[in-house]
This record gives C-alpha cells, sequence and structure tokens, in this order.
C-alpha cells in the first residue's frame, strides 16, 4: 500500500532567519486586522455614558489648559495664530502619536492569552492600533476644523485652507510609522523587562515637552536648548502638520528628510525585533 503524502495549506515553523519578515502573511490576514480596528474602537467606549464624544471632550480640555497657563500665564508666542487654534493644532497630532506608541508597547503582555492559543501574524494587532487611531485622529480633526471656524466668526482670524492640506495623510503616516517603530520595539523590551511599561509612560510625559506642541520652533531660535528639539524628529512632523493646517510652521527639506529617514529606520529595526521576539516571548511573558 503506498504511502499518502498530505499537503498542507498552511506550515508552522520557527523563523530561522533573521530577515524572514513574512510581511505578506499580515496583508493574507488583513480581514483580521480590520476585525481588531473595530474591536479597539468599540470596546474602548462600550458602557461608558458620552462614548465617542470624548474625542471631543479630550482635546478641548487639553488646549483650554494649554491657553491658561502657556498663553495667558507663560505669555509664550503662538507665531500670531489663535492660541486655542495653534494648541488644538499641536495636540490633536500629539494625542495620535502617543496612542500609536503607548498602545502598541505593550502588544505582547495584553494579548498573551489570545497569542498563546491561536497563529496568526503578531504584526497584525499593533498595525491594527494605529489604524484605529487614525478613526479617532480623523474625529479630531473635525473638532479643530469646527475651534477654526469659531476662531473666525468670534475672534476675526482668517480661516485657513490651503492645497498644503493634501500632505496631511503623508504626515500622519510619518506620525504612525514613528508611533509603530517604537511602540513595537518597546513591546518586545517588556516581555523580559516589565518596568519598561512604567518609563514609557514617563517618557511620553517628557517628549511633548521637546516637541513643539506648545510653543513654536521659531521660538527657540538662538536658544540654548533649541538644539535637543531640533533633534527630536518629531519637531518636523508637528511644525510641517501646523504649517498645513493654519499656515504658521517652520518647515525645512532637511528636517522632513531627516524624519523620513528616522522613521524607516526604526520601523525596519522595529519589526525585525518583534519578528524575532514572537517566537519564544510566551515562555518569558
Amino acid at each position: 500500500m503506498s504511502a499518502i503524502t498530505e499537503k498542507w495549506d498552511i506550515e508552522i515553523k520557527p523563523k530561522s532567519k533573521l530577515l524572514d519578515l513574512h510581511l505578506r502573511d499580515v496583508w493574507h490576514y488583513r480581514d483580521l486586522m480590520w476585525l481588531f480596528v473595530r474591536r479597539d474602537f468599540v470596546a474602548q467606549y462600550k458602557q461608558t455614558v458620552l462614548g465617542p464624544v470624548w474625542h471631543f471632550i479630550q482635546p478641548m480640555l487639553t488646549s483650554i489648559m494649554f491657553l491658561i497657563v502657556f498663553s495667558k500665564i507663560a505669555h509664550i508666542s503662538t507665531d500670531h495664530a489663535d492660541p486655542i487654534v495653534f494648541y488644538m493644532c499641536g495636540n490633536i497630532i500629539w494625542t495620535y502619536f502617543s496612542s500609536c506608541l503607548t498602545n502598541t508597547s505593550n502588544t505582547f503582555t495584553a494579548n498573551a492569552s489570545i497569542f498563546g492559543k491561536v497563529y496568526f501574524p503578531r504584526l497584525v494587532l499593533p498595525l491594527s492600533i494605529v489604524i484605529s487611531n487614525v478613526v479617532k485622529f480623523g474625529i479630531s480633526i473635525i473638532l479643530l476644523l469646527a475651534t477654526m471656524a469659531y476662531s473666525t466668526i468670534v475672534n476675526g482670524y482668517p480661516f485657513y485652507i490651503s492645497w498644503h492640506w493634501i500632505f496631511i495623510p503623508l504626515l500622519v503616516g510619518m506620525m504612525a510609522g514613528i508611533g509603530l517603530g517604537a511602540g513595537i520595539i518597546i513591546s518586545a523590551l517588556t516581555t523580559k523587562y516589565r518596568d519598561f511599561t512604567v518609563l514609557i509612560g514617563f517618557a511620553v510625559q517628557l517628549l511633548m515637552y521637546i516637541t513643539p506642541i506648545v510653543y513654536p520652533l521659531s521660538y527657540l531660535s538662538g536658544k540654548k536648548y533649541g538644539v535637543i528639539v531640533e533633534l527630536n524628529p518629531l519637531t518636523y512632523i508637528v511644525e510641517a502638520f501646523k504649517y498645513c493646517m493654519i499656515g504658521q510652521g517652520t518647515v525645512t527639506l532637511n528636517g522632513m528628510l531627516y524624519s523620513i529617514i528616522l522613521m524607516f529606520v526604526m520601523l525596519f529595526f522595529g519589526t525585525v525585533i518583534f519578528t524575532k521576539v514572537e517566537k519564544t516571548f510566551m515562555d518569558t511573558v
């Protein structure tokens, strides 16, 4: 009796090469990724009173606090832009980045129960987090436009409309890339070193102050510690976003190239480290 040769649709085996990333598998599991996107968005506001309205309340209250502290008390310049619009603009792009970074940084520890039961490309989860945050960012953009309209009607500031708006998806993608790259590197480290989870929340708060969220980059021109802000790749993305939305911001080609290069470097090393750790993380989580 001849032996029957079995053919398998999927073969699960450890990755033997460092650069064997199997990114094509992520595309094959795109339906699962969209299910995770829906889960992230729905579950966050299930059993809440206001639901997605929090996406309007949170940036508005934060921007008002920035207005009181940094404009009314500290008298920091906003480059002739309406302060509330200026702070709102910086706040929503920063919130998107920080959400991508903090939520992807605990991918392994938060989803260990799922990873231990069924196989799917682990990169699907952090990618779904980045995409679900785009939906929340879109809601915040609506609030920003409403604030710009209010500024025009009440305070007399011009409503800025420009063809530069077409670059906003690119800038959001750059923020997503840096947040995803840094987040998955940290998620790989937290499988062995749990104190990184505590560190990331503290580090994000500090990082905000060396990013021109509550002040323009021009405010630091010639100042002693301005170079620290200029070394931050997020600086040029935030400034470009402000320039696209309100026409105020310092945008340079070298700065944007610096941010783009660093984004690809972080994504590459993050993906390599992430796929290497996913083979053995169940032994340490």
